[in-house]
């Protein structure tokens, strides 16, 4: 049995199928993944995301240790509430985890990580420290909803603490406000607009059913998957590794090499990477033969292997297959994708395939 999020009765009594996932026991869907992720398009979803950690970061030195434990600088953080993505890499310049930094005032900053990779980054944090003036606090109290979709804003919003709803309503993406323990930021993990809203534990059920009282539905980590695999967002390990860093898969944009005397942890790596011209691309795939894109099959030129795939499935929205793969540069926009034994045809486009319910490549 896996670690349970205070909703877990919940999902059982919603008929949930639950799946171990990073640890815990998560449900995969509540009867039609399909629903779900139509729901999330082209209305209002909930998802339980008590799993992930939110990681409180405060201290006289918070600044400056989040400057070398981040890829992302977050001294871009100058308005109280303002976000960012980031990379927590390794020496070798290798992905420990993918996360995203608040900025809440002061000396003052949340980090929220994933659920499978929770305490090897708190551990990796602690052994960062070196003496810094920083203390770093697991909030383990704290529960988590995304609420995600076109209806997202008008569902949510009444239901959230009146002290909240205004500030919220003005909230511009990759922003968020705080009231107490709640914290809400317009962000998302879709491709649609929405929030992601921590807030206590004890009160995650109440608000929990209310949205859904309201309209809202709920869904399970396999729209999850499909929705940010149209959206082009990256999954950790899968698209990114201890092993495989951002600049190959499509997050050097995540990087921040200025100023040049900010000296990260895995900025030595990264720039020996860059300076020998080599590296791997980073690209979506539209299937154009029959079949379904999976990670690790092999991408051909000429029937020769020139990457393989790291994330793929079937896009409800589009009803066709797509991926994201690593690729050897200059590939061309054509190729073939080996699915059981055969060389299928694909094409080669950039990201992200759908953005707020649309396509975003031509079919």
């Amino acid at each position: 049995m896996g670690s349970r999020t205070p909703l877990f009765p919940e999902h059982e009594r919603l008929g949930a199928r639950i799946v171990p996932f990073g640890g815990w026991d998560m449900p995969l869907h509540y009867g039609s993944q399909l629903d779900e992720h139509h729901a999330v398009r082209q209305q209002a979803g909930v998802f339980d995301v008590s799993h992930m950690r939110p990681v409180d970061i405060q201290g006289a030195d918070a600044l400056a240790f989040l400057q070398r434990l981040l890829a992302n600088d977050v001294a871009k953080l100058k308005q109280p509430g303002k976000a960012l993505y980031s990379c927590m890499l390794n020496a070798d310049g290798g992905v420990i985890d993918d996360l995203i930094c608040y900025y809440l005032g002061p000396n003052r900053y949340r980090a929220v990580v994933n659920a499978a990779t929770a305490d090897k980054d708190l551990a990796w944090m602690h052994a960062c420290i070196q003496g810094a003036s920083v203390g770093i606090n697991s909030r383990d109290d704290l529960a988590m909803l995304a609420v995600q979709g076109p209806q997202a804003r008008a569902k949510a919003v009444p239901l959230l603490p009146e002290a909240l709803r205004e500030p919220v309503l003005a909230l511009k993406p990759f922003f968020a406000t705080e009231q107490g323990d709640w914290l809400v930021g317009r962000t998302g993990y879709t491709g649609e607009d929405g929030f992601e809203i921590m807030l206590p534990a004890a009160e995650v059920l109440d608000l929990w059913r209310a949205l859904l009282a309201a309209g809202v539905v709920p869904c399970g980590l396999g729209a999850r998957d499909t929705l940010r695999l149209e959206a082009g967002m990256n999954l950790y390990g899968q698209d990114m590794t201890e092993e495989i860093g951002p600049l190959e898969s499509g997050l050097d944009w995540t990087v921040a090499f200025e100023p040049r005397e900010r000296d990260f942890i895995g900025r030595a790596a990264l720039e020996t990477q860059q300076a020998t011209g080599e590296l791997d691309q980073f690209v979506g795939l539209l299937l154009t033969g029959r079949g379904v894109l999976r990670s690790h099959q092999p991408v051909l030129v000429d029937d020769q292997p020139v990457g393989e795939v790291t994330s793929g499935g079937f896009s409800p929205t589009l009803q066709r297959s797509i991926a994201l793969a690593r690729v050897k540069p200059g590939i061309g926009d054509q190729c073939a994708v080996e699915i059981r034994g055969k060389a299928v045809p694909a094409r080669v486009v950039e990201p992200p395939f759908v953005r707020h319910g649309k396509a975003r490549i031509a079919l």
